[in-house]
């Protein structure tokens, strides 16, 4: 078997023979006349007229029998067989094309239309043109990239071979128009805000650090755009949106990227409750639209979006799930005891907050199959939510989870300025005791919430595990396009 260089060199001196003939082995233009997918769903029509088009794409196969090659095009859209015979081409193009042509290279074909006796649409060549010259073999077809890694690094070989990986990033494309769609019919405006920050507010996160040198000032790559959005409920906006790219500084596993894409979204005059609609109806209609049925099955869960969401308290699922009897009074010492027998890893000093958050996320979550709404958390759980009327140790937010995946974050807005300064005072002290994530004070941000913001609620949905969730896959790296990989 020939080396990656061996081919390499073949090929480049078939490049050099191209141009040695006059032909230019990169040509700007192209005669193509038709997409693929245009010749498969207008063949019948091609066939009866007799006509003759060009079309082209690149080639996925060549079988050679003699006086004919069979070759497979594939130009984006679909794939067609095309035909070379040597006393319809002449025998200089034949053998030329013999001679030059490589799988992988893209080419057009001059022909008209017929089906072969074994039933397959083919073009017949009258002429053909090379466009662009390939110097690199594509992965043999039926065992593509066995390397995981290596079909994250190189993308484009992945969803050229890889017809799966191909559909679940079609599906993200979908899915996002879907999404679009809803928020925009429901009257909601889609709007930007900026991914370089003063403060890298918003969420609980290590934010990304850069330097811009005109300013001279470092800014912190945004970790999220609520407190943008909020700020423009202040300016008198009521129902608005963004999806956008978010950055993280934190560790990479099957369900985080450093990089990824939210969807965020504010309604004055909304709560919880409000959100909690809108989301159900959210998820129902992008089952419905995507699957065509709301019984659908998933990876390897059945999933009924017939019937109303499940509806569970954070305390309470803990107290389902992980045995633990009193999750509101139980003190840190036992519940970092609870947490060592249950080979939880926590670190020296953990926040009782942290270590529930990591029992719910080691013995609870992974039960939560079917649509589950988690409602009402301890106060500490998020500094921009508000406290619930009947209960200030709770706040009134929730998330969904679906077989076993956090889709959605979303609460009722904290819009009282007092409260929030308190909250943010309670994170700078966390940053002075050493923690790296935590939402620092935004004096701009509390400025503007002293002009008077209305009451809203808010909803973040990681677009990335929504893909995820729709397509079955195991990894957030099956759903980027180019996910966030170690340099080689």
């Amino acid at each position: 078997m020939s080396s990656i260089d061996e081919i390499r060199d073949a090929r480049i001196k078939k490049l050099e023979l191209l141009k040695k003939k006059g032909v230019n082995p990169y040509p700007a233009e192209s005669k193509r006349e038709l997409a693929i997918s245009e010749a498969v769903l207008n063949f019948e029509n091609l066939e009866k007229s007799k006509e003759v088009k060009w079309i082209a794409g690149r080639i996925m196969s060549i079988r050679g029998q003699g006086a004919i090659i069979f070759i497979t095009l594939n130009d984006g859209t679909a794939t067609f067989q095309g035909l070379l015979k040597k006393d319809v081409l002449s025998e200089e193009k034949f053998n030329f094309f013999n001679e030059i042509v490589d799988i992988g290279d893209f080419v057009e074909i001059q022909g008209g239309f017929f089906t072969t006796k074994r039933g397959e649409k083919t073009v017949e060549a009258k002429d053909w043109r090379m466009l662009s010259k390939s110097l690199r073999p594509l992965p043999e077809k039926w065992h593509g990239l066995q390397d995981v890694e290596e079909r994250f690094r190189k993308r484009y070989l992945d969803i050229l071979m890889n017809e799966e990986a191909k559909d679940r990033l079609l599906l993200r494309s979908r899915a996002v128009v879907l999404v679009r769609k809803f928020y925009n019919d429901n009257g909601y405006i889609e709007v930007e805000t900026p991914r370089l920050q003063t403060v890298a507010g918003g969420a609980i996160a290590k934010p990304f650090i850069t330097h811009h040198n005109a300013l001279d000032a470092d800014f912190f790559l945004t970790i999220a755009q609520e407190l943008y959005l909020k700020m423009l409920l202040v300016g008198g906006f009521t129902k608005i949106y963004e999806i956008g790219r978010k950055f993280r500084n934190e560790g990479i596993d099957t369900t985080h990227n450093p990089e990824f894409t939210m969807l965020e979204s504010q309604e004055v005059y909304g709560d919880a409750e409000t959100q909690r609609d809108f989301t159900e109806k959210l998820f129902k209609y992008l089952i419905k639209e995507i699957f065509q049925q709301d019984k659908v099955v998933i990876g390897e869960t059945a999933l009924d979006f017939s019937k109303k969401f499940e509806v569970i308290t954070f305390y309470d699922l803990i107290k389902k799930y992980s045995g633990i009897k009193d999750p509101e009074n139980i003190s840190e010492k036992e519940l970092a005891a609870f947490a060592e027998k249950n080979s939880i890893k926590i670190e020296p000093d953990e926040s009782k907050e942290n270590i529930l958050d990591s029992v719910y996320k080691k013995l609870c979550r992974s039960n939560l199959l079917q649509p589950t709404f988690i409602i009402d958390y301890p106060v500490a759980f998020n500094p921009f939510a508000k406290r619930k009327e009947d209960d200030p140790s709770i706040i009134d937010r929730f998330q969904l989870v679906i077989s076993g995946l956090e889709l959605v974050n979303a609460f009722t807005e904290l819009n009282n300025p007092i409260d929030q300064k308190e909250r943010y005072l309670d994170q700078d002290n966390k940053a002075k005791k050493g923690a790296e994530e935590i939402s620092p004070t935004d004096m701009a941000y509390l400025e503007a919430m002293e002009y008077g913001m209305p009451p809203n609620g808010g909803i973040g949905i990681g677009i990335d595990r929504l893909v995820m969730f729709l397509s079955g896959a195991k990894n957030i790296k099956e759903v980027i396009l180019f996910p966030t990989m170690k340099p080689k």
